[in-house]
């Protein structure tokens, strides 16, 4: 999880951040993404993931237009050479965590051992209602969280696993050829301060949440590391993750994000170059370990590019 890593001078504030991009995988095609994710690499980003829908992130039953997700997070490990590859995240309730676990080994070799793999409880009712997938309440796709995750943590971080649980079992469960990494990284996905932070503060190596403002990253924040205190656990084990967008203007906002646009306007980077860099610096001073700037087609790369030069990346 380390590297490239930009040194970046914000005004007084010389630090150590990852900086990334989160691609959406709605109303495009393999070949533009290819090109995409190829782009963002050259223009010095550390980190790329993908996201797990099956219909556009917009929560219409009309906009289906979306590509799946463990295919072409395999696809960006075989696009890219030097990027991380993560996602962020997969839904518990699409797939078993042992295929997951599976696909993220092979993900891990294509990639030569780039690979990272986020979870969360899943969310967009429109699609599990669309393809007949049990959308449980909430305490039931968190307890499915809970339990997956210490799957894949089993699967992927040793030899042999064995997990009893309500939903998921595992005996004697072998996962191999074993991923290049010895310890390949697992997110968990979300803000939720009753039970998404407190299985992250247990199990996670990365927690990531999406379009929020620095304030509420930094509460957040706190409230992981009060749950990581109540653990017994080093909060510096734990690299955390914010996911901003990033827009032109207000047309160009609303054009991506559609309906949810003003939900996620306080995550969202705008104005100048020197505006951007404050927001991002807000965001550090929060306890950002990374940022991901998160874009969907159309994609305007101008707008990396922006960030990349603003950042001095390349």
């Amino acid at each position: 999880m380390s590297r490239p890593i930009a040194a970046v001078q914000l005004g007084y504030l010389r630090v150590m951040t990852l900086f990334g991009a989160h691609i959406g995988l709605q109303h495009t095609t393999p070949d533009e993404l290819r090109s995409v994710w190829r782009r963002i690499e050259d223009l010095g980003f550390g980190w790329i993931s993908v996201w797990d829908h099956f219909y556009g992130a917009t929560g219409r039953p009309d906009d289906a237009a979306c590509l799946e997700a463990v295919t072409m997070h395999a696809a960006l490990a075989c696009a890219t050479s030097k990027v991380r590859c993560g996602s962020l995240v997969y839904s518990i309730g699409y797939r078993h965590p042992a295929v997951l676990a599976k696909a993220i080994t092979a993900i891990d070799l294509l990639s030569g051992g780039r690979a990272e793999i986020g979870i969360g409880a899943g969310w967009a009712k429109v699609e599990y209602d669309a393809y007949g997938i049990p959308f449980p309440e909430a305490k039931v796709r968190l307890d499915q969280l809970e339990e997956g995750v210490q799957c894949l943590r089993g699967l992927l971080h040793d030899d042999v696993a064995d997990f009893e649980g309500k939903y998921f079992t595992l005996t004697d469960a072998r996962n191999e050829p074993r991923p290049v990494q010895a310890k390949l990284p697992i997110w968990i996905g979300g803000g939720g301060e009753k039970r998404t932070l407190k299985i992250a503060a247990k199990y996670a190596d990365g927690w990531n949440v999406p379009f929020i403002g620095p304030d509420t990253f930094a509460h957040k924040r706190s409230v992981l590391h009060g749950f990581c205190d109540s653990a017994g656990r080093d909060a510096a084990e734990i690299r955390c993750a914010i996911n901003v967008g990033i827009a032109s203007d207000d047309a160009n906002l609303r054009h991506q994000f559609g309906a949810i646009a003003d939900l996620v306007r306080p995550g969202v980077l705008t104005g100048s170059d020197e505006e951007i860099l404050d927001h991002i610096g807000k965001y550090i001073d929060a306890g950002a370990d990374q940022i991901n700037i998160s874009l969907r087609a159309p994609f305007d790369i101008g707008l990396l590019e922006r960030v990349s030069a603003a950042l001095n990346l390349a």
